[in-house]
């Protein structure tokens, strides 16, 4: 039942659902019925539903005709008219066809004109749409050939511009063509072009300021030179306006030359044609010789496209290699000043061209980088100035180089580099200039000592006469009395008087621009004057007086002129004062060693004399020939005393000049030496036995030799002073010859004995060569009574003799 009741209402459902459907294919167009049908071909019923179909098809059919059968008389009637009007119309169309006929015909070449028209209308409007493309396509292109032109020409920076333009203003435009995307692609590799040619224009322009960094550096030297030339005659005649331009002055010339060689201005890069003319007055800026333009570019460039820090970077090592290269010495700088010149030229152009890099560009460097180059760079000066300067042996190329190392101090100095480290090195040089000084003027004074004549200068005329007393400070009374006369100093007191004044003007040189005050100048004149004469001119003397073939006359001459050069040394002071204006009585003033020196050189040459003296007595006592076993008595003092006395006689007249003390000296050391020689003659080893007519003869010598010293060979002695020196002679010989033992040997010992000088080891060897010769020669005289008695008596006198001597040294 239930199942009756639910098919029953599936049937009511399905026959609704049918009903829908056909009611949709009534309603709904024949495009969009394909859904419908496809509904009731997803069910199950699609039979039910096409029986439904036919039905409502047959009603249709139906009703149709029903409405034909109503409307039939009314379609026969519209027939029977329509036949009608088919005869006039086919009259009609053949009128129309006749008429379109001759139209035809006629309208031809209308037709044919009007086909020309449309198609010149068609050319027109595509004419129009082509001039309008091309309108907004040709900017484009000629801002791309104006890029390929700006590139071609190196325009670096222009171009770059025109590349932006390009690409933000005018390819978007244009987008979609072909050739805009092929200039799309293209883009980047300009810029890489652009980055890659910039680039090799500062590469460029590095190499061209490597290779002439010395020319920038010259002319930076030269106006500093001029400069300081300027300075020094302002100083001298002050007068208005100053030529100079301030470092402000020239950033401001060069900030307009910026604009010019800006990128806007295209210029090679590197060194600009400057000729090179050294008779102009105005010496071209340093920094106008260099076109700075290609930095700028690729500076501009590399910041427009985002790489700024690589530039800079780049840009600062590539300065810091060359600035290793520039800061390495050539090996034989030291032979040269040009040498050091060029080497100097490189460093100052380098950091000119740097200093106007930091003025002229913002960050590219900063102040932290140029110090941290310029000490690197100072550092590395110094130790290559300090090592090559040290081969320098002529004081000429040091003062040039000093000279040559202030210029260089004062041209950086003006760029703001500090450069006092440059000046302490120079007190470093400036003690080295002293030793090559003192080299020098040794040589000098060798040869001023080597050359002279050492005899007095003689004055002829006037003329002479104001020449010596115009190089040397001399006043003698005794030099008014007329022509001809003679200066008592040889030729070299002048001389070296002179050169020590030209000492002081090559010291005093050297000081100069060093920024001293005039305390420091006066104490390193002083200092390096006292070298010269307690070192250098000592020396020198000191060979001179020590050489072997150094006669009398020439260390007379040399006690002479060392005497006044000693009073010429308060001269050489007051010079010294006057060109310094530093008074001796200043604290701390260092005094002249010159009296010292020369006092030195005099007591070593009167040295020198005693020994030369001794040394002819030496000689001509090697002459003495002795007949000791002789029995005769002379009556004449022996041929080598006499001309020994004659030689000491001339000797000592030629001692007139020397002070008085030095000639007395020198007497008595001759007469100690001459008797203590004479002593030894006569008491030497050699001579083992003596007679009493050979110490007769002695005796004559001896008493020769106190003639000479009563005659009074050197003035100044009291009486008998110099006889003093023969004492010990005469009293042994006075003792030997008179035979006076009882005397000697009752007095011996007593203040106030005769023979006081006599020394009984003296007597007792002397009497021992008096004993063996009377053994010897008178072996048979012992059977004389009266020689046997002399034996006797000889016997008991050494006997006696050695007594004392024992007591003595007890």
């Amino acid at each position: 039942m239930e199942r009756s009741k639910m098919a029953e209402a599936e049937s009511l459902e399905t026959a609704a659902e049918h009903e829908r459907i056909l009611r949709e294919i009534e309603s709904t167009d024949t495009a969009c019925i394909g859904p419908t049908l496809r509904s009731v071909y997803d069910g199950e019923e699609h039979g039910r539903f096409m029986e439904k179909l036919e039905t409502r098809i047959r009603n249709h059919d139906r009703e149709i005709e029903k409405m034909c059968n109503f409307h039939y008389q009314g379609f026969v009637d519209s027939i029977t008219e329509l036949l009608k009007v088919r005869g006039e119309a086919q009259k009609l169309k053949n009128q129309v066809t006749d008429t379109n006929r001759k139209l035809q015909h006629e309208g031809k070449e209308l037709v044919i004109a009007m086909e020309e028209l449309k198609q010149c209308r068609l050319q027109q409007r595509n004419i129009s749409a082509t001039v309008d493309k091309l309108m907004l396509c040709l900017p484009v292109l000629e801002m791309y050939s104006k890029l390929r032109d700006q590139m071609k020409t190196k325009r670096h920076y222009p171009a770059l511009k025109t590349l932006e333009h390009l690409e933000h203003t005018y390819l978007p435009q244009v987008s979609h063509y072909r050739f805009c995307k092929v200039m799309v692609d293209n883009i980047p590799k300009l810029r890489e072009e652009i980055k890659d040619v910039s680039m090799s224009d500062l590469k460029d322009f590095l190499e061209s300021i490597r290779k002439h960094s010395d020319k920038i550096g010259e002319t930076a030297m030269k106006q500093a030179q001029q400069q300081r030339n300027l300075d020094n005659i302002v100083l001298q005649q002050p007068r208005i306006g100053s030529k100079r331009k301030s470092k402000k002055d020239a950033y401001t010339i060069f900030d307009t030359e910026l604009e010019s060689t800006s990128p806007k201005s295209e210029q090679d890069s590197g060194i600009l044609d400057v000729e090179d003319d050294e008779d102009d007055e105005e010496v071209p800026g340093a920094q106008d010789l260099v076109d700075f333009s290609p930095v700028y570019r690729c500076l501009h460039i590399y910041s427009v496209l985002g790489a700024r820090e690589t530039f800079e970077n780049y840009y600062r090592k590539q300065r810091r290699k060359q600035a290793r290269l520039v800061l390495q010495p050539p090996s034989n700088m030291h032979e040269t000043l040009d040498g050091y010149r060029k080497y100097f030229n490189q460093i100052v152009g380098f950091f000119v061209v740097e200093d106007h890099i930091l003025h002229t560009t913002q960050g590219l460097v900063n102040r932290a980088y140029i110090d941290e180059l310029w000490e690197m760079a100072l550092s590395k000066t110094i130790a290559a100035l300090r090592t090559h300067s040290s081969y320098c042996s002529d004081p000429n190329l040091v003062l040039d180089l000093k000279n040559l190392i202030v210029l260089f101090a004062d041209t950086l100095q003006v760029y703001g580099f500090p450069v006092n480290q440059l000046f302490d090195m120079l007190l470093e040089i400036r003690d080295q200039y002293s030793e090559t000084l003192l080299k020098k003027w040794g040589s000098i004074f060798r040869n001023i000592l080597d050359s002279d004549n050492y005899s007095p200068i003689p004055v002829t005329s006037e003329e002479v006469y104001k020449k010596v007393v115009g190089h040397f400070p001399f006043q003698d009374t005794e030099l008014e009395k007329p022509f001809p006369k003679k200066f008592p100093f040889s030729e070299f007191v002048p001389k070296v008087y002179n050169q020590i004044k030209e000492f002081i003007y090559a010291c005093l040189k050297f000081s100069e621009d060093l920024h001293l005050s005039s305390t420091e100048v006066d104490d390193m004149i002083r200092k390096s004057t006292n070298l010269l004469l307690t070192r250098t001119l000592s020396n020198s003397l000191q060979n001179v007086i020590k050489r072997k073939n150094i006669g009398l006359t020439e260390l007379v001459q040399i006690i002479i002129n060392t005497t006044h050069l000693e009073k010429s040394c308060k001269y050489l002071e007051e010079f010294i004062t006057n060109i310094t204006n530093v008074l001796p009585e200043t604290v701390h003033t260092t005094k002249l060693y010159g009296t010292t020196t020369f006092k030195d050189a005099r007591h070593a040459a009167e040295e020198e004399i005693y020994t030369n003296l001794n040394q002819k007595i030496d000689q001509f006592l090697q002459l003495a020939d002795y007949d000791w076993m002789t029995g005769d008595l002379g009556n004449k003092a022996s041929d080598y005393l006499v001309d020994l006395i004659a030689f000491l006689r001339s000797t000592f007249a030629v001692f007139t000049h020397l002070p008085g003390k030095v000639a007395q000296t020198a007497c008595m050391s001759a007469c100690k030496h001459l008797a203590t020689s004479l002593m030894q003659l006569l008491l030497e080893a050699e001579v083992r036995q003596l007679t009493l007519g050979a110490l007769q003869q002695f005796n004559l010598d001896v008493r020769e030799c106190e003639q000479f010293a009563r005659s009074g060979p050197v003035p100044g002695f009291q009486e008998d002073t110099l006889q003093l020196a023969f004492i010990d002679l005469r009293q042994l010989l006075d003792l030997f010859i008179q035979w006076d033992w009882s005397t000697y040997l009752a007095d011996y010992g007593q203040p106030n004995c005769k023979y006081l000088r006599v020394n009984p080891v003296t007597a007792l060897t002397l009497l021992e060569k008096m004993k063996d010769t009377s053994r010897k020669n008178n072996m048979f005289a012992q059977f004389r009574k009266n020689e046997r008695d002399k034996q006797k008596l000889i016997d008991t006198v050494a006997k006696q003799l050695r007594g004392l001597i024992s007591t003595h040294h007890s």
